[in-house]
C-alpha cells in the first residue's frame, strides 16, 4: 500500500470519528429543551394513606360463616312476628268471697263529698259508725233507714255486724256513703246478693252533687 492511500484512509478514519457523537452528547439534529426559568415547578401527587377504622375489621372466614348461617336460616324464622307476652292482669273474680284473715268483707262508698270505709262480717246487726252506735251517730229515722235499706231488700236484717268510717260532707251525704258502702260489701261476703242489690240501684254510686256557685 503506497503512502498516498494510507494517508486517505486514516482522513476517512478521522472524519468518522469526528462525526460519531460523543458518549452522554445528544446528536446534532436533536434540540435541546432548556427549562424555562417563569415555568412553575411541577407539583407531586399527595400520596393518599387509607387509615384503618379502630373497630375490629371481620376476616373473610367470619364473613363467610356469617353467610352460611344466614343462608341456612329458616324462612319462616325470618317472617314470624315476634308474639309480644300478654300482660297479666289483677282481675277480681266476683264468683268468690272476698274475705280477709278476720272473715270481714270490705268496700268503699261515696256520695257527694262523703267517703265511707266499710267492714262488714256476719254477727248480730250491731253498726258502729266513727266509734259510735248508729242511733247516736245519724240522729234521724230517715238517714237510719237508708243505712238500713240493703238488708231490708235482701231479707238479712240483724245478721251482719257493721264497721264503718266516714269523713267528708254532711250527714246526709255521709249515710249514702255508709249504704253504698255497705251493699257492696254484702256482694263480697256473699256473690249471690249481687244481682239482686244491682236491680235495686244500691250498687251505683249517686252521682248528684250541689250545683257550684256561678
Amino acid at each position: 500500500m503506497t503512502d498516498e492511500n494510507k494517508t486517505e484512509d486514516t482522513k476517512k478514519k478521522s472524519a468518522a470519528k469526528s462525526a460519531a457523537p460523543k458518549s452522554g452528547e445528544k446528536p446534532a439534529g436533536a434540540r435541546r429543551s432548556a427549562p424555562r426559568k417563569d415555568a412553575a415547578p411541577e407539583k407531586k401527587a399527595p400520596v393518599v394513606v387509607k387509615k384503618t377504622s379502630r373497630a375490629v375489621a371481620k376476616t373473610d372466614d367470619a364473613a363467610t360463616e356469617m353467610k352460611s348461617a344466614f343462608v341456612k336460616a329458616t324462612p319462616a324464622a325470618k317472617t314470624a312476628p315476634v308474639e309480644k307476652q300478654k300482660e297479666v292482669q289483677n282481675t277480681v273474680d266476683r264468683t268468690v268471697p272476698q274475705l280477709d284473715k278476720y272473715g270481714r268483707s270490705y268496700a268503699t262508698g261515696k256520695r257527694k263529698n262523703a267517703i265511707a270505709r266499710v267492714w262488714l262480717k256476719s254477727g248480730k246487726g250491731d253498726i258502729i259508725i266513727n266509734g259510735k252506735v248508729l242511733n247516736v251517730y245519724f240522729a234521724r229515722p230517715t238517714q237510719q233507714m237508708l243505712i238500713e235499706q240493703p238488708f231490708k231488700v235482701i231479707n238479712r236484717t240483724g245478721q251482719y255486724d257493721i264497721m264503718a268510717t266516714v269523713v267528708g260532707g254532711g250527714l246526709s251525704g255521709q249515710a249514702g256513703a255508709v249504704r253504698h258502702g255497705v251493699s257492696k260489701a254484702l256482694t263480697y261476703y256473699d256473690p249471690t246478693l249481687r244481682t239482686v242489690l244491682e236491680r235495686a240501684g244500691l250498687l251505683a254510686r249517686d252521682s248528684r252533687v250541689v250545683e257550684r256557685k256561678k
